[in-house]
């Protein structure tokens, strides 16, 4: 018991030991801190100060000029009336030396002294003087300022923005986050907005969760996240706001729900000359000799298939029982069955690539079998091969698509609504359309051969492709030859 004790004092002691070296370096932050603030103090009244002189002398070298202006224009006048003064004296002199002849001959010799009197400039020179010896008008009063500046005060906390759920937009991959303040503060100077993604709907958790993402100094309280890629069913987000000094607290976290379809290429299942990463699938014309011995392997073990995710129907492994797509068939699946819904994905192929086929399929789809050659399978088919052909193919019939081959395709599948449609995923034009009824989970599927594809998931259906199928639905008698095909 004495030795128990013992060893909880001494714990003891190094906490205290522990704390009291906190203390030390929290005493020391705190001096250092303050020292800063004073600092930033000085700085700011010496620029305060700077702006006063600078005012100061701005404004008395104004009264200076005026001052200038003001006597030079009363001189100029005083100059003009010496000016009339002058002259009106001689005219004086003259008209009275005029009065004082006697003789009329004489006297009608200077009858036009009349004219020359009346023209004189003392008849026309202003007597008011242009300018007036007021100055009041440059005079100032600092009376607000000096109670502006009485009311200076250390810059507050800002209070935590309020995340308006209703007024965000989630759409095409990009997010719109809509926040105000709880009450008006102009001494706001931005914004910071954090986010992460997660597959739990509500509060944020501490533990397994992504680390947030930071976009910071946002002016306005609105700010839209676009080329997101949705592969979790959620993401939360958090504001704050800050001013010059400080941030506020943060918001309180709204989470968004980021539908979109998720899957990856079943590398299990792929042809053995087809080299699978991911969502990348490339053609290796000297896989299959290299992977003999491992194919063995994996068929041994295939009775225990590794576990997959789930996410729109089943994420297993798709032909676990069955061996590699052989043959001509160079072909792989995705990981996840479409059971329901609306989804989306697009495709881009190498631009070296001699062939290559993008669609949909049963999970029936034997090994040997190519898409668009079985009725269980629905692709768009572009061959670069000595010349191109572009078309859809479905129970081993083809329709030649009259339209440029795009770069990126985007598949758009209805399960329930029994359509596949396929679109240039660049301008949103529709390439083709197959109406069906889907009677079985769909896995998506590709064919390549002499190049690589690369799939882009995680994607929601564009709101363009919705306009379009909204229009689509709308006409009758549209469908093509192989609609029918397709029933």
């Amino acid at each position: 018991t004495l030795q128990r004790i013992v060893t909880t004092l001494a714990n003891k002691n190094d906490e205290i030991h522990n704390f009291i070296d906190m203390l030390s370096h929290t005493i020391r932050n705190v001096q250092v801190n303050s020292s800063n603030a004073i600092s930033e103090l000085d700085e700011e009244f010496d620029g305060l100060y700077s702006i006063l002189d600078e005012m100061k002398g701005s404004m008395s070298n104004t009264i200076q000029q005026e001052e200038a202006r003001k006597i030079q224009a009363l001189q100029d006048q005083l100059s003009q009336c010496s000016n009339a003064l002058e002259s009106s004296e001689e005219l004086l002199e003259l008209a009275a030396q005029s009065l004082d002849i006697k003789d009329p001959v004489e006297f009608l010799k200077v009858e036009n002294i009349k004219w020359i009197v009346t023209m004189a400039s003392a008849f026309r020179i202003s007597l008011k003087p242009k300018v007036s010896d007021s100055m009041t008008h440059l005079m100032v009063d600092f009376a607000l300022e000096r109670h502006m500046l009485q009311a200076v005060k250390f810059l507050p906390v800002p209070k935590a923005p309020e995340i308006d759920p209703a007024a965000c937009l989630v759409a095409d991959n990009c997010i719109t986050v809509s926040w105000r303040m709880p009450e008006e503060d102009s001494r706001i100077d931005h914004f910071v907005l954090e986010y992460r993604k997660t597959n739990f709907d509500g509060l944020p958790r501490v533990k397994d969760e992504q680390r947030w993402e930071l976009i910071d100094y946002i002016k306005a309280t609105e700010y839209t996240i676009s080329g997101l890629k949705f592969d979790t069913k959620y993401m939360n987000f958090r504001v704050q706001a800050c001013n010059k000094a400080v941030a506020g607290e943060y918001s309180d976290p709204v989470t968004l729900e980021t539908k979109a379809f998720v899957f990856s290429l079943d590398s299990t299942s792929s042809h053995l000359n087809l080299k699978v990463e991911d969502t990348y699938v490339e053609w290796d014309p000297t896989g299959g000799k290299g992977q003999e011995k491992i194919k063995g392997k994996e068929n041994k073990r295939s009775g225990a298939p590794s576990p997959k995710r789930t996410s729109v129907g089943t994420r297993s492994s798709v032909r676990s029982s069955r061996d590699h797509f052989t043959g001509e068939s160079y072909t792989v699946l995705g990981d996840t069955a479409i059971e329901s819904g609306q989804h989306y994905w697009e495709v881009r192929a190498q631009k070296d690539c001699k062939s290559y086929s993008v669609g949909v399929t049963y999970r029936n789809l034997g090994k040997f079998d190519q898409l668009g050659k079985t009725n269980s399978s629905w692709c768009i088919h572009i061959n670069n091969w000595l010349q191109t052909t572009f078309s859809a193919k479905h129970n081993n019939k083809a329709k030649t698509l009259d339209v440029p081959v795009p770069d990126r395709i985007g598949v758009y599948c209805d399960f329930d609504g029994g359509q596949l449609a396929f679109y240039n995923a660049n301008s949103k034009e529709l390439l083709h359309t197959f109406r069906t009824k889907f009677t079985q989970p769909l896995l998506p599927g590709f064919m390549i051969w002499c190049g690589g594809l690369t799939v882009s998931t995680g994607l929601q259906v564009p709101s363009a492709v919705k306009t379009l199928q909204r229009s689509e639905n709308g006409l009758s008698g549209s469908t093509s030859s192989l609609n029918n095909i397709a029933q």
